[in-house]
């Protein structure tokens, strides 16, 4: 803070005069405070410390807060008192000369209107007046010792002229400057959990003293349908009949409240009543703003973590179940979510109530049909796409939900049971219900694209497997953990020409639609080749050349076996790979081992190596073919392995194909406690002759 300073020697003899230039600062009260203090103390003036400062206080604040503009601050001290002018440099009307004389009750009436500040000028200063200049105004007081006489002479140095009449006799019942000096300066804990009972009580006491009340009451309604409650009482209860002083407490929605005093009629009682509302009025704002702040940010934090809850969930039905639980009971006393069917008509997706023994009542009350009916009012809400009030039995307000410029239906949310819903819920009512309607309509996405998934998995894989005299085929297949994608794994049974029947096994590298694309033609130009009555070779062959030619980065591995009649009750395989895993051989008598050699995947190189392996399965023996996502199941950096495969196989020997199917699906499932990766496909051929 910056400041000019300079001592004159103006003025009556042996007297002192300071004059400083402040800026409009919040610190310039206090900077005022200390010129004064030092005149005083260099005047030998320390009787008049209390009033000097307090006033002093009031007059530079006053300039700080409606002036705004640098304050020049003359103190001019002699041997009876002290004169101390505070001027400003704000543009003001008129040049005129108001001067005040003491205690004169008219003027304390004018004072009241215009501040309560100069309040406490008027009541303490000996004189006071304010001075209208061309370059501001200026505010003076003057204070004189105790029993002392102002002459002209006197208050020839003060700043202000002296033309006012005499003072008149101080009302006995006037507050002395102690007693105002304690009433401005209380203050609240700043460390107390909730500061304003006590600080109220505080002030309450501190004005009902002051102005001779026998009991006082502070009343304040927060808004939250608790209605008004006593923030601070003080002495006995008010006598039936009297007349109390009631002041309103100057705070903003949704705060109201009064203060009243049980007190009898003088000039300061209201004046100080309303000062004393006003101080508190202050804080009360200053704690409507702190628990407006606390709950905007608990708001926020439950939007965030409802926002994750709806956002786990891509299940239609549980989405919508999930909203009036988040609603219940914090924003309303009652939540239900209506959809909208294909054919416009809303549907009760879910709903929930506070008092559960109520919801079979709010059920009824929502399926009830007519033109005032809640129905009715809901189908408007979700037409006009706008929030609609309900009334009746169920009062409160219904909000459409849309999303992505879909309307899906309504959120009909209940009234509290206290009090209505304030703008601040209101708000973050509508928030929840555009993160419902999106969570709903991903959660309906999913749901579409997983049909969608299904429906194609379906169709690449074979409905039923053939039943074949002697031979058991079996398989199990398990999607990846995304049931929304469509895997490329695959198997099939088909009949050849001469009799045989072609075992195939296969996997396209990648998922979804693509992946899908070029299973179904690795399936169908199979199917088309054996069914010509093509060599095996020659179907690798050409259907390696068929995916070269098609490019777009995708290959396949494949298994192919013919088998048929062998010598006696065996049966024999052709068994030909293409970068396929080898399958498992599973003996009738015990032990499993790997059989077959590796070839090149198809879709790679333009031309292939498939080697021909030919197995002979005796009576109970079994072959199982597999694809990678059994071998690659992961539990950590662990993986399941051939190894395993193999041991999990050993002990199968003399099992049913759809057991032994069955058993390995398990073992690579449990294997891990995370959802698979890749598909999971297991085909077994067995020699069922006995």
């Amino acid at each position: 803070m910056s400041a000019e300073t300079g001592t004159a020697t103006t003025g009556p003899a042996d007297g002192a005069v300071r004059r400083v230039r402040l800026p409009a600062d919040r610190r310039t009260p206090a900077a005022a405070r200390a010129v004064v203090r030092s005149v005083l103390t260099e005047s030998h003036l320390d009787e008049l410390v209390n009033e000097a400062l307090l006033l002093t206080t009031e007059l530079t604040t006053n300039a700080v807060e409606h002036a705004r503009t640098e304050l020049d601050i003359e103190v001019v001290a002699d041997e009876i008192g002290l004169t101390v002018t505070v001027s400003d440099f704000a543009p003001g009307s008129g040049d005129e000369l108001t001067v005040g004389a003491r205690n004169d009750s008219t003027e304390i009436n004018e004072v009241s209107e215009r501040g309560r500040g100069l309040l406490l000028v008027d009541h303490f200063a000996s004189r006071w007046g304010t001075t209208y200049l061309p370059t501001g105004k200026g505010v003076w007081f003057r204070l004189d010792r105790p029993g002392a006489e102002t002459s002209a002479e006197d208050l020839a140095g003060a700043s202000a002229p002296t033309s006012a009449g005499p003072g008149t006799t101080v009302d006995k019942s006037a507050p002395s400057a102690s007693a105002m000096s304690e009433l401005m300066q209380t203050a609240p804990d700043l460390y107390a959990d909730d500061p304003l009972p006590d600080f109220a009580t505080s002030l309450l006491s501190r004005v009902a003293e002051m102005v001779g009340a026998a009991g006082g009451t502070i009343r304040l309604d927060r808004g939250d349908g608790q209605g008004r409650q006593v923030l601070a009482r003080f002495g006995r209860p008010p006598r039936p009949g009297s007349e109390l002083l009631r002041v309103p407490l100057t705070v903003h929605r949704p705060y109201a409240g009064e203060l009243e005093l049980d007190a009898a009629p003088s000039a300061y009682a209201r004046p100080l009543a309303v000062l004393t509302a006003e101080r508190l009025s202050l804080h009360l704002e200053n704690d409507r703003l702190r628990r407006a702040d606390v709950r905007r940010q608990v708001w926020l934090t439950f939007l965030a973590e409802a926002s994750e809850l709806l956002a786990q969930s891509l299940d239609v039905d549980l989405t919508m179940a999930l909203v009036p639980q988040l609603v219940v009971p914090r924003l309303g006393q009652w939540c239900a979510v209506h959809t909208t069917d294909e054919w416009g008509r809303l549907r009760l997706a879910a709903a929930s109530h506070a008092d559960e023994s109520t919801l079979p009542q709010l059920h009824k009350v929502l399926a009830e049909t007519g033109p005032d009916s809640i129905q009715a009012r809901l189908r408007e809400a979700s037409r006009s796409a706008a929030q609609i009030p309900l009334g009746g039995p169920m009062e409160g307000f219904a909000v459409p939900l849309i999303a992505r410029g879909q309307r899906l239906g309504t959120l009909a949310v209940g009234r509290h049971q206290r009090h209505r819903h304030d703008p601040d819920e209101v708000a973050v009512l509508e928030d929840v219900a555009r993160r419902a309607a999106l969570a709903i309509e991903n959660a309906r996405i999913h749901a579409e694209r997983r049909r969608v998934a299904q429906t194609l998995q379906q169709s690449l894989l074979p409905p039923v497997l053939p039943v074949v005299e002697g031979i058991g085929f079996a398989a199990e297949y398990v999607p990846t953990g995304d049931d929304a994608e469509v895997g490329g794994d695959f198997y099939d049974v088909v009949p050849l020409p001469d009799g045989r029947w072609l075992v195939v096994i296969g996997d396209v590298s990648g998922k979804g639609v693509q992946a899908a694309a070029v299973t179904g033609l690795v399936r169908d130009v199979i199917r088309v080749l054996v069914g010509d009555g093509k060599p095996l070779p020659e179907v690798l062959a050409r259907l390696n050349e068929t995916l070269v030619e098609r490019g777009g980065g995708r290959y396949c591995t494949l298994a192919l076996a013919a088998v048929g009649s062998g010598e006696g009750d065996t049966l024999g395989v052709s068994l030909h790979l293409a970068g396929h895993d080898r399958p498992v051989l599973l003996s009738a008598a015990g032990g499993a081992g790997f059989v077959g050699t590796g070839g090149t995947a198809l879709g790679l190189l333009d031309t292939i190596t498939s080697p021909t392996a030919q197995i002979t399965l005796a009576p109970g023996d079994s072959l199982i073919f597999y694809t990678d996502g059994v071998t690659e199941r992961r539990r950590g950096r662990e993986l399941f392995g051939t190894d395993r495969l193999q041991d999990a196989a050993a002990p199968l020997a003399g099992y049913s194909a759809d057991v032994v199917a069955a058993r390995l699906r398990s073992a690579a499932i449990n294997f891990s406690a995370e959802p698979p990766r890749d598909d999971i496909a297991v085909l077994v051929l067995r020699n069922d002759a006995t």
